[in-house]
């Protein structure tokens, strides 16, 4: 029977409980220690977009962005679930001339953007769906530069035995402490392979992107540096605008990413921490106020962060007439193991 974990947050309309979120959350500390946890830290989860800095190291360590002359946004992209609002589709335009890349190479197919505002805008103006406007599409134009530069063919880029996607694997398993035969693979929406491993796993890989220091590796070190800086310097390219990345991003000690179905991932630069927590119906309207949550419990002193949560998504439920109708509160405390 499959573990629902604990009780993160319950959503109340008037008085009376609407909907509780169950999950698992695991912290660890630089040690590779489990700090604290909420329900069970060993839980399985597919990683999903949560992979995504992990899967632009390839094209990084093999040089991809002085090859071509990518500029910071366009490397940025290589990490970012995008919404294709109008400056994201300039720079994947612009990443797309730099390399030589057409859309017709993506093996994620035409869409519209995830923005709502970007995508009413282009079904008003009679315009078709595209693959760049896919979220992943920054990701596979970075994979299919790599190729393009190494000559390795491109038909096949997505798929688990390609010399890329081994290299990711190998990357994953490298900065999760997990054998590589004890990754579970699966499909991703794009067509990418997707990663399960224990959160408490993917918690010490966010530390390690947080703070490469931990990295024995020196070109993964340097690649994991470069690239997290530029995260923290351009956070709105990692996804878009008022959205819960870059609002953690804009925190300078902070390396944040989340995934599809509810997988949420950060580690903390001073305080040497990782972090990861799904929440099991895979929601991510709950991912703010459980963030500023786990914040507050460890004491977390950029107030400003908390508070930069918690007006991207209100506790406060309003209904379409704009009056507070209900509540939601976080109802978990962090299990410490040590402290």
């Amino acid at each position: 029977m499959v573990d629902l974990g604990k009780v993160l947050v319950e959503e109340f309309r008037g008085d009376w409980l609407e909907c509780a979120y169950t999950g698992h959350v695991a912290g660890v500390n630089e040690h590779g220690e489990t700090l604290f946890h909420v329900g069970d830290e060993g839980y399985v989860s597919f990683m999903r977009s949560s992979s995504k800095p992990v899967q632009a190291l390839p094209a990084l360590l093999g040089g991809v962005p002085e090859h071509y002359g990518l500029s910071d946004e366009e490397i940025v992209l290589m990490t970012a679930s995008h919404r294709a609002q109008k400056f994201h589709v300039e720079a994947l335009e612009s990443f797309m001339k730099k390399t030589g890349i057409t859309e017709d190479k993506f093996v994620c197919k035409p869409t519209y953007p995830l923005n709502s505002a970007a995508k009413d805008e282009r079904i008003a103006h009679g315009e078709p769906p595209r693959s760049l406007y896919h979220n992943c599409s920054g990701k596979h134009l970075g994979v299919l530069a790599l190729c393009k530069m190494m000559g390795w063919p491109t038909h096949n880029y997505a798929e688990p035995d390609h010399p890329v996607q081994q290299h990711v694997l190998k990357l994953m398993s490298q900065l999760s402490d997990m054998p590589a035969d004890r990754i579970k693979l699966g499909t991703d929406g794009c067509g990418f392979p997707v990663y399960a491993i224990p959160i408490r796993n993917i918690a010490l890989l966010y530390l390690r992107l947080a703070c490469p220091d931990l990295i024995a590796d020196e070109e993964v070190r340097k690649a994991v540096v470069r690239l997290t800086t530029l995260m923290n310097k351009h956070p709105f390219y990692v996804s878009g605008t008022e959205l819960i990345c870059p609002t953690l991003l804009q925190d300078g000690n902070i390396v944040a990413k989340g995934g599809a179905k509810g997988i949420y991932c950060f580690g903390l630069r001073k305080q040497r921490m990782g972090i990861a927590f799904k929440v099991m119906d895979g929601s991510e309207d709950q991912w703010p106020l459980i963030v500023a949550h786990i914040l507050k419990e460890i004491e977390y002193p950029n107030v400003e962060t908390i508070e930069r949560l918690k007006r991207l998504s209100p506790a406060e439920t309003k209904n379409d007439n704009d009056r507070i109708v209900g509540y939601r509160e976080p109802k978990f405390q962090l299990q410490w193991s040590k402290k």
